[in-house]
């Protein structure tokens, strides 16, 4: 029984001190909470592969069992409480700093034996099989963490309402996971007993209950009133986890139009196909908004070019203030744009055009007579092609439909007549 309460007052002090260093990251700033987070990979792996304690039910490591158990549930509060993007800084940081550390030590070891001091002989042997260990230790850790997220996140659409229960079942299956894993490892390196896998499990399904707990009273006492992120599809989550939406993004941010700042015509040849066929391949549908300024050239020539440069950056920028931070904008061709915007059905993608043509023409009101105005065609996949050229063809027709029936308003499919939204 003292093991067992021994075991628990770990937990909590580990949790407090972690929550702590988290709560205060608006004072402190995160780099306290990540440098108490990757300090003690080392001596989890150390007590992990050589401290055990005997428990009715089977050996237990506190390394394994506190530590690195802790470790993860303080990794899935913070993505609780921020986000992806966030969140994969102390992933990628903790495998680098770890694979970094075993690089080091393994130039120490090929470069000879150390120096004898009297009294005193290093274990050499111990040193090699942590650095095995090490190895093993932080590729698990890092596919342990991204798997925890993402079971998180699947587990939203069952248990809604329950985010300690979701917390703890994510915890408890990456758990198990690491458990037969990481033991695997210990095995054929150190020959540790079979009898300490049963028990580090049952000692981990315990883990998972007691900070599964934790997570649930530190939000519910210390940040109630913080809401949690909206879910989001697993692949955007698993991108972003993974730096690849911040590779596009950057990508992008390098290809924009000099006059308006909207990502150009060969980015669009270039990150558009990809977004569609992701966003197809995972069931979700993807809208194509095709935007015309209307009466262009009758603004150049009667207010000037400066002046008609004036109205397409406005254009571009009103637009930017009613799309999601996921959706593309990119400048098409003279006066003319197209918005991407996956996971957005034929009807959100119709109200957000109208709410665009709406607020352009408020925007520019006052920009000269006539005001300046869109015209708006809207198309949809899968429903209307699984390509890009097939869904450009229905976006663009119903772009010159909209300019035919008068300008200033937003054409979307498949049935015409039902689906205009005409001038207000």
């Amino acid at each position: 029984m003292s093991g067992i309460l021994l075991l628990l007052a770990q937990s909590v002090v580990y949790f407090t001190v972690m929550a702590a260093l988290f709560r205060g990251r608006s004072v402190l700033g995160l780099g306290a909470f990540f440098c108490a987070l990757g300090v003690m990979h080392f001596l989890e792996t150390y007590l992990a592969a050589v401290f055990f304690i005997e428990l009715p039910f089977g050996l237990i490591s506190p390394g394994s069992t506190v530590l690195f158990s802790g470790k993860l549930a303080i990794i899935l509060l913070f993505y609780i409480r921020e986000d992806a993007e966030a969140v994969r800084q102390p992933i990628y940081g903790l495998l680098i700093g770890n694979f970094l550390m075993v690089a080091l030590v393994a130039m120490l070891r090929l470069s000879g034996p150390p120096v004898s001091l009297p009294g005193y002989n290093p274990d050499l042997a111990l040193i090699d099989q942590m650095g095995l260990l090490m190895v093993w230790g932080t590729t698990l850790l890092f596919i342990d963490a991204i798997a925890l997220i993402l079971i998180y996140e699947r587990l939203r659409g069952l248990l809604a309402r329950s985010l300690v229960v979701r917390a703890w079942l994510s915890l408890a299956i990456i758990l198990t996971f690491d458990q037969v894993a990481f033991f695997v490892g210990l095995h054929w390196v150190t020959g540790t007993p079979w009898s300490a896998l049963f028990g580090g499990w049952i000692a981990k399904m315990g883990a998972a209950v007691v900070y599964a707990a934790c997570i649930g009273i530190y939000l519910a006492v210390f940040e109630r009133k913080a809401e949690e992120t909206a879910p989001q599809p697993l692949a955007d989550i698993f991108h972003k986890l993974t730096y690849r939406h911040k590779y596009e993004v950057l990508l992008g941010a390098t290809s924009r139009d000099a006059l308006t700042g909207a990502l150009t015509r060969e980015r669009f040849t270039a990150l558009a196909p990809a977004m569609l066929a992701q966003a197809i391949d995972s069931g979700r549908p993807c809208s194509l908004l095709m935007i015309d300024a209307d009466h262009f050239e009758q603004i150049n020539d009667s207010l000037g070019h400066i002046a008609g440069d004036a109205v397409l950056r406005r254009i571009v920028e009103t637009i930017r203030g009613h799309i999601r931070a996921d959706d593309r904008l990119f400048r098409y061709g003279g006066e003319e744009f197209v918005i991407l915007a996956p996971d957005l059905a034929a009807t959100a993608a119709r109200m957000t055009a109208e709410r665009i043509r709406q607020a352009v023409a408020e925007a520019l009101a006052d920009a000269g007579a006539p005001a300046p105005t869109i015209s708006v065609g809207v198309a949809t996949a899968p429903d209307e092609g699984r390509g890009l050229e097939v869904l450009l063809r229905p976006a663009d027709s119903r772009l010159y439909e909209a300019k035919r029936l008068g300008r200033n308003r937003v054409v979307a499919g498949p049935a015409l007549d039902d689906a205009r939204a005409t001038m207000s």
